[in-house]
């Protein structure tokens, strides 16, 4: 018996919420617009997905709220986007401590200090938790680049470089 699709009728905020983010490439998607990727075609070439899937997955968060498109034909998060970083951080740090013995994958930091986040989003320099458009990503430890010779998203995203900046290519 198949799974039903939605779950409308359940008094569960939890199912209500995986209906908007619960489907496949849906979060890597909503990750790779914090990692500044803006363009169809970035998101296309970053992620690997059919390009019909990522237009049904693209039109379901601007429906939702989640992204927008801009004036230019872009998407960037809404102020609702930005407020899945904490479940994204929280994902990220838990795949990092089951999946990757050889450290984080990606290490956050505070942008203006330099100090290190922990998995609540907490400078250990300054003792604030701090705002996502202060977060600095950068390869961790168990970051292992992919390609030997990768597309100039790619580049740009394998880099220190602070959240939500639009990529310039």
């Amino acid at each position: 018996m198949a799974l039903p699709s939605t779950y409308a009728d359940r008094n569960c905020s939890l199912a209500r919420a995986l209906e908007v983010v619960g489907e496949r490439w849906t979060l890597l998607i909503v990750r790779d617009a914090f990692y500044g990727v803006r363009k169809f075609g970035d998101f296309a070439t970053q992620l690997g997905i059919p390009r019909a899937v990522l237009t049904n997955r693209l039109k379901a968060l601007v429906h939702e709220g989640v992204l927008e498109r801009t004036a230019a034909g872009d998407y960037q998060l809404t102020d609702k986007g930005v407020e899945l970083w904490p479940i994204l951080r929280a994902l990220m740090a838990w795949g990092d401590e089951f999946y990757s013995p050889r450290g984080d994958k990606r290490t956050l930091r505070h942008d203006l200090d330099g100090g290190l986040l922990d998995h609540e989003g907490r400078c250990a320099q300054c003792g604030a938790v701090i705002p996502v458009a202060d977060t600095r990503i950068e390869p961790g430890p168990g970051f292992e680049a992919g390609n030997a010779n990768p597309d100039p998203v790619s580049k740009l995203l394998n880099v220190p470089r602070r959240l939500l900046e639009p990529l310039d290519r």
